[in-house]
């Protein structure tokens, strides 16, 4: 059995509790404005290419078996109907300035990343997250690899949009410790014009979730002028309060994707967006506390 990984992280420190391997999966049906791994939205391999690194020695071009690069205006222009991610320019890039990002894992390949860092789990209390993309979107994968885990004493997390069939989320739920949730939008017009899907599906599988007695930390992402408004940030606490989460925990928007979107030929929508200051951060924080919530600002 294979998967799509397109990155696995050691010592992750942001993904659950204590020391972690967070194990990126490729392919997201959501495609959110502000998504800081844009290369993990679509389920196929791509080709990265970091400019900075380019030194225009044109060794890619000479390499490229299919004519799919040129050099133009000073630049190495990749022709993406012609490219098919062979990886020949890859292999000859001197200064690694262009990388193919995503490749099939089998189970065990994965297995064998994770036992690696036992040690620091358990030490730090930690274990593995299962991230992305959408983890989910490759269901058999992940619950094999949840079980695997499950079976040798190794703490999971899932890292999840929630949207799928409930059915998918009840099936794997049994095999994962904690899930990291994210609530974006409460208006579904609004969540689905930034995310491209409709929220329904996400909230109604939180609240079965929560009925099941699973630990769950909701993650709430701060975009401003996307999901800040007062009226937003009511409703979301208005629908949490009567849910059984740990905590509710925010994490402050930042600009630093936009350069992931440049290396992959992608527009950045948010280009403009500011990074939320430490007040308007408190102002959500005590707004959602009225709800009786616990709620912890990730920065």
């Amino acid at each position: 059995m294979t998967g799509n990984i397109f990155n696995i992280q050691k010592y992750s420190i942001h993904d659950g509790p204590g020391i972690r391997t967070t194990v990126f999966f490729k392919g997201c049906p959501l495609n959110c404005w502000w998504c800081h791994n844009p290369e993990s939205q679509s389920s196929l391999p791509e080709l990265i290419f970091w400019k900075d690194r380019c030194i225009l020695c044109k060794a890619c071009i000479e390499a490229c078996p299919h004519d799919a690069l040129n050099f133009k205006d000073a630049l190495i222009i990749t022709d993406k109907e012609k490219c098919i991610l062979c990886g020949e320019c890859v292999k000859k890039c001197p200064t690694i300035a262009r990388e193919i990002i995503g490749q099939k894992m089998t189970v065990e390949e994965v297995m064998e990343e994770i036992e690696k860092d036992r040690i620091f789990y358990q030490e730090s209390g930690g274990g593995v997250t299962f991230s992305g993309g959408e983890p989910l979107l490759q269901q058999d994968f992940l619950e094999e690899l949840l079980r695997q885990c499950h079976q040798k004493k190794i703490h999971t997390t899932l890292d999840t949009s929630g949207y799928c069939e409930w059915l998918v989320l009840n099936s794997i739920s049994r095999f994962v410790d904690l899930f990291l949730y994210d609530v974006k939008i409460m208006d579904d017009e609004a969540h689905l014009k930034y995310t491209g899907v409709s929220n329904r599906i996400i909230l109604n599988n939180l609240k079965k979730l929560s009925e099941k007695g699973k630990n769950i930390i909701v993650r709430i992402p701060v975009i401003p002028g996307i999901n800040d408004d007062v009226k937003n940030i009511r409703d979301m606490g208005e629908f949490l309060k009567p849910i059984n989460i740990d905590y509710a925990e925010l994490l402050s928007y930042h600009n630093i994707a936009s350069e992931k979107y440049a290396r992959i030929g992608k527009a950045y929508a948010l280009e403009s967006t500011r990074v939320p200051d430490k007040d308007k951060l408190s102002e959500i924080v005590k707004l959602l506390q009225k709800y009786d919530l616990t709620v912890k600002s990730g920065g």
